[in-house]
């Protein structure tokens, strides 16, 4: 059966309180065939996901931000690059957020992230955000609470400037359960080709799991609004994971009626000299 209402199902509404207690990370309630029979559907949906994004670029009126977080292994990198994948480089751009230089040190937290928000016509998906800079500085403590609490609220102003200014935004949060991270982590011990993936200091912060649900728990709820939704999607299954993203994604653009620009002159008066 096909995937619908992912928007919905999957919606943090504002206000809401969350509590991952209440998420099935391993559910596929929107779909009750397996990995195989949805192959045909996704594919589907990539190339109406291709076809909308031309229209993102020709009629060069609308910006898309998504925003993708996760637990270390939730799948970040494996959803963007088969959600994604058809749709033309010169439309999107994926941006990572890794521990702050100096020269971003010696500017306010928000300053790296806003120089890489999409342009007119484009597609910016944020692996990694300005989140972490809330959810790390919580969880250890590298500031005192009144900072991330800070920063709590300068996010939803900044997503709201964003909004009113004509970015459609989208903030995707792959929930995986502790037991489907170890499998993962394992995995990766266990073969030689992906042990460039493993860090040690992952382990430190799976130490951490109740605190960082905890955080995450409390950042989505604060900052789930009407112009900059959260969706928590369920991802164990990396199948239905993409399924539901790239449904998201896919109802997302839809809901913008975008057009083809018209033009302003007659085609078959058009003669292309020999």
């Amino acid at each position: 059966m096909p995937v619908s209402g992912a928007l919905e199902r999957y919606w943090v509404k504002p206000g809401a309180k969350v509590d991952f207690g209440n998420y099935d990370s391993g559910e596929k309630a929107l779909f009750l065939g397996d990995k195989e029979e949805c192959d045909s559907q996704f594919d589907d949906l990539q190339d109406q996901l291709q076809q909308l994004q031309k229209v993102l670029y020709a009629q060069n009126k609308h910006r898309i931000l998504v925003v993708m977080q996760a637990m270390d292994t939730g799948g970040k990198d494996g959803c963007i690059k088969h959600v994604f994948s058809r749709i033309d480089p010169q439309g999107i751009h994926v941006r990572s957020f890794k521990k702050p230089t100096e020269e971003e040190l010696a500017h306010d937290f928000l300053w790296r992230v806003h120089a890489k928000v999409p342009s007119t016509g484009q597609m910016v998906i944020f692996n990694r955000s300005h989140y972490e800079d809330i959810i790390a500085v919580r969880v250890k403590k590298i500031y005192p609470d009144e900072v991330w609490k800070r920063r709590q609220r300068h996010v939803v102003e900044f997503e709201r400037m964003l909004a009113e200014e004509g970015t459609t935004i989208v903030k995707i949060f792959l929930h995986i359960s502790k037991d489907e991270q170890k499998k993962r982590l394992e995995s990766r011990l266990q073969n030689p080709a992906k042990h460039w993936k493993f860090n040690p200091d992952d382990l430190a912060d799976r130490a951490r799991w109740s605190e960082f649900m905890a955080a995450y728990e409390d950042v989505i709820a604060k900052t789930s609004t009407e112009h900059s939704p959260w969706y928590v999607v369920p991802a164990d299954r990396k199948w239905y994971r993409n399924l539901c993203v790239a449904r998201i994604m896919l109802d997302t653009l839809k809901k913008l009626n975008m057009e083809i620009p018209a033009i302003d002159w007659d085609p078959k008066k058009v003669r292309i000299e020999d």
